[in-house]
């Protein structure tokens, strides 16, 4: 892997980011409540609302639920500190992260709801889950951005915008929040994690019905870089066909595989991201030493239609799509943590609606046909 290319990234981040944020089609069926931009910002959750919501869950908890802020290894770039909350006794350890992208903000409600679930129910499956594996939240990644509303964080040195799921690479963490995450997971070694986001509005391959939520692997299956590092191919398809046989019949969600689609050819192409956070979790990366042995682990990531600052949001649309996310991640852990996600055949993740492949969409190298090496 040539390092030196992350250098020259730029302007294909800038047209990435129109792509990912931009890329609205026509549907007929809206896939559930319209998203017709009448969001108001102060419905959604401040960090003063999550920070007192996980205050809440931890007092009411009785114990289950520990809170504590990532500040011995920094806060973010305008001094807010990054907040994460611990539940469960077991041996597995599952990592949570939701809004990296700061207009990403339903993500947010959906780890706190299952935040919640955990730290109350006594329900026999969720008694499972917590007996067998601990789970790690950081409900609220990019504090500055989501109080801005914003995609990216503000470098306060320079005044950039940054996308903090561009940052981790071997010549990134141009933003604090990106090392004090990487901090934590180094030293933690998490053994799977989840990724929470939101994108732009798209249509599932060959119907009329709006995509309300994607399932994405950042590292493409069988694509030009995840075989070369670590063999998550099978698991990382076989957990998202576990979450989609799970979700398809849960009322207006229409599931699709996460791609960037160019809707005028029906063509997709898909990601291959390596400054991805989750990315660099399958890669091993190892930052200024502070990952020597390269732990690694299998990660996968959601994506809910529309978001806060783009006019793709309304407010009815806003509880289902939330639910979603809950029920999606519930069902993933809990698939985790008894193994059933093993028994899923990795060829099903071809049964999952997608678009005919045309290519990667790289970070490093542009579109890289099929076939082609990334390196």
């Amino acid at each position: 892997m040539n390092l030196s290319i992350f250098k020259k990234t730029s302007l294909l981040t800038a047209i990435l980011l129109l792509v990912f944020s931009s890329l609205v089609f026509a549907a007929s069926n809206p896939g559930g409540p319209s998203t017709n931009g009448q969001t108001n910002i102060s419905s959604t959750l401040s960090y003063a609302d999550v920070v007192k919501i996980l205050g809440d869950i931890k007092h009411s908890s009785k114990g289950k639920v520990e809170v504590f802020t990532l500040d011995k290894y920094g806060k973010s770039e305008a001094g807010r500190s990054i907040y994460v909350a611990k539940v469960g006794d077991g041996s597995k350890k599952i990592w949570i992260q939701a809004q990296i992208h700061g207009n990403e903000k339903l993500t947010t409600e959906a780890a706190l709801d299952l935040l919640k679930t955990y730290a109350s129910s006594n329900n026999r499956e969720v008694q499972k889950v917590l007996g067998e594996a601990t789970l790690y939240f950081i409900p609220m990644y990019n504090p500055d951005g989501a109080e801005m509303n914003t995609r990216g964080t503000k470098i306060m040195s320079t005044g950039q915008l940054l996308d903090l799921n561009r940052d981790w690479t071997l010549d990134g963490f141009a933003g604090k929040e990106s090392l004090v995450v990487y901090k934590y997971w180094a030293e933690l070694k998490p053994d799977f994690a989840i990724d929470l986001h939101h994108q732009g509005l798209k249509q599932v391959y060959g119907t009329n019905e709006a995509t309300s939520f994607s399932l994405g692997i950042s590292l493409a299956p069988d694509g030009p870089t995840l075989p070369s590092y670590k063999n998550y191919n099978d698991v990382t398809r076989q957990m998202l066909a576990y979450v989609y046989d799970n979700m398809k019949g849960y009322g207006y969600t229409h599931i699709d595989r996460y791609q960037i689609v160019d809707a005028a050819k029906q063509i997709g192409y898909d990601i291959d991201i390596k400054g991805g956070v989750v990315s660099a979790m399958m890669m091993g990366l190892n930052y200024n030493g502070l990952n020597p042995k390269h732990h690694s682990h299998p990660a996968v990531f959601f994506e809910t239609k529309g978001n806060t600052s783009e006019g793709s949001l309304g407010q009815k649309s806003n509880g289902y799509l939330t639910k979603q996310n809950y029920l999606a991640l519930k069902s993933l852990v809990y698939g985790y943590v008894t193994g059933e996600i093993y028994e899923v055949d990795p060829n099903h993740w071809n049964d999952i609606p997608a678009y005919p492949l045309a290519g990667y969409w790289t970070d490093y190298n542009g579109i890289v046909p099929v076939g082609a090496s990334g390196y």
